[in-house]
């Protein structure tokens, strides 16, 4: 029987370098782990291991991943300088002010031109 921590290694990097763990689903990775159990390259209980281990990895790419497309819309909409909700939430306050000033305004006037 190989040595559990060598398989592990092992798919780690098919993985990784062949279409990313993180793409994987759990049912598949179970599928592998059956499979290597039936073929007798691990135990049960090693095959139970590996797969914990493979979803924890699987959840680590993830949320790097995410981190990575996060932080790059960030530096995108920065460069882009593109309002943030709270700028477009003040300028429709300060236009709202403006409109309530002219409207003052114009009643004013009309309230002159009355006289």
């Amino acid at each position: 029987m190989k040595d559990f921590t060598d398989i592990t290694e092992a798919m780690r990097k098919v993985g990784l370098f062949g279409i990313g763990m993180w793409a994987l689903t759990e049912e598949r990775i179970q599928d592998i782990t059956d499979e290597l159990i039936e073929n007798g390259e691990i135990r049960k209980e090693e095959g139970k291991k590996f797969v914990r281990d493979m979803m924890e990895e699987q959840r680590k790419q993830k949320e790097d991943v995410e981190k990575k497309i996060s932080a790059k819309v960030q530096e995108t909409l920065d460069k882009a300088d593109v309002a943030t909700k709270d700028e477009v939430r003040e300028l429709k306050d300060v236009i709202k002010d403006l409109e309530a000033k002219i409207d003052r305004l114009a009643d004013s006037d009309k309230e002159e031109k009355d006289l």
